[in-house]
């Protein structure tokens, strides 16, 4: 799929669900976000950038965690941020700024402690050029935890894709599951600088998977 048509069709299609998503995936993403959460470990004070926020089950828990530390949320979605500022106002949270923009060329200069994209790579026409922009805004040392959906055979609607590809010429699911094969993301991350990559171990039904690691580079820190 052509790029610029791909990154069209995701903003127009998060924009169109910005207002159900809440309601349709919080429960389920539930365990999966919590376990992110736990392996990035968040500290009073720190800053945090997120890519593909979408409408915040990262973003508030993090704003919290971070207490006075400064978190960047990122989207393509402009409504689905327009979601999550009214969630914040409605918390009393003060610390996020929200921007909306492709993962794959982030607009800050800002050097931050944690990277975070929860369930996103596989939407993006170039996952390891965002992998390599999150990687560019941590300092040396920082850390990152990027989940993707698992192998395509292990999701929950593998039994409906031989339905689907037999009628439907499309790229679109393979596609989405692609950053889930063995290696792909693991391999993703070092290739743009990630070191200590290891894999997260929550793993429900095979739907999801994930890594976290820390930026490489002169002076790296050790994680805590």
């Amino acid at each position: 799929m052509d790029a610029k048509l791909q990154l069209l069709v995701q903003r127009r299609g998060w924009d169109i669900a910005a207002s159900d998503y809440e309601e349709s995936w919080c429960r389920q993403l539930q365990a999966a976000t919590d376990k992110l959460l736990a392996c990035v470990d968040v500290q009073p004070g720190e800053s945090v950038i997120e890519a593909a926020s979408g409408t915040g089950l990262i973003t508030l828990i993090v704003a919290e965690l971070a207490c006075n530390g400064r978190v960047l949320a990122t989207d393509i979605s402009k409504n689905m941020l327009a979601q999550l500022n009214v969630a914040a106002d409605a918390a009393g949270l003060t610390n996020i700024e929200t921007v909306a923009c492709n993962a794959e060329a982030l607009v800050t200069q800002e050097q931050f402690h944690v990277a975070v994209c929860a369930l996103g790579l596989m939407y993006m026409p170039d996952p390891a050029q965002a992998i390599a922009q999150l990687h560019s805004t941590l300092r040396p040392g920082g850390r990152a935890a990027l989940s993707v959906w698992g192998e395509r055979g292990n999701s929950g609607w593998a039994s409906l894709f031989g339905i689907v590809d037999g009628r439907v010429a499309s790229d679109v699911c393979p596609m989405f599951f692609g950053m889930g094969a063995p290696g792909a993301l693991a391999g993703s991350m070092a290739q743009q600088g990630f070191v200590d990559v290891s894999r997260l171990s929550h793993r429900r039904s095979g739907a999801q998977c994930g890594f976290r690691g820390r930026a490489g580079g002169i002076g790296v820190r050790p994680l805590r």
